[in-house]
């Protein structure tokens, strides 16, 4: 399954931006494993110092973008997981905010943070591959808006891709 096959009426307009920066022709199974890669290759670059860094007042430190995108990656397994299941009860928004000020981010090591997101990703591909056709097509809510795990799937992909640009652009990793 490529990004081609999903409609706009799968996922909530504001993850459109996830969307649009995805490879058009790449199934999922292969971004989750090259973006698991990617994803690595600028965590080993990273020193423990670096952790603390905020690119200006009031924004994350780099511990915190990491530990973010653990949370939200195994939340978005969690939904795509309750949507096959087929839960008839809408899944509830989340504020990142409050989860990034409660993560204690500022206590983790890098390696901790690295093997974390490692696993979450790997269990992420797993479960996804668990999955048939039809149960990725299965639609139910998610905040007030429809939602699918195929979309889900490439929504975490978008997610860790937009992360990393931040990480390379803003912070100048």
């Amino acid at each position: 399954m490529t990004i081609e096959q999903i409609s706009i009426s799968e996922y909530n307009s504001f993850y459109e931006n996830y969307i649009k920066i995805i490879p058009k022709e790449t199934s999922l199974g292969i971004l989750f494993l090259e973006n698991l890669k990617e994803s690595l290759d600028l965590f080993d670059s990273l020193s423990e110092d670096q952790l603390s860094f905020k690119y200006e007042e009031g924004k994350w430190t780099v511990a915190e973008v990491l530990q973010h995108l653990i949370d939200v990656e195994r939340i978005f397994q969690y939904r795509a997981l309750s949507l096959t299941r087929k839960e008839t009860k809408p899944l509830p928004g989340f504020d990142h905010n409050e989860y990034v000020v409660n993560s204690g981010a500022e206590h983790r090591s890098l390696k901790s943070l690295k093997d974390e997101f490692e696993i979450v990703r790997k269990s992420t591909s797993i479960l996804f591959n668990s999955f048939t056709e039809n149960m990725l097509k299965t639609v139910g809510e998610i905040n007030g808006s429809a939602a699918t795990p195929r979309a889900i799937g490439f929504i975490i992909i978008g997610h860790t891709k937009h992360h990393l640009t931040i990480l390379q652009e803003r912070y100048k990793l």
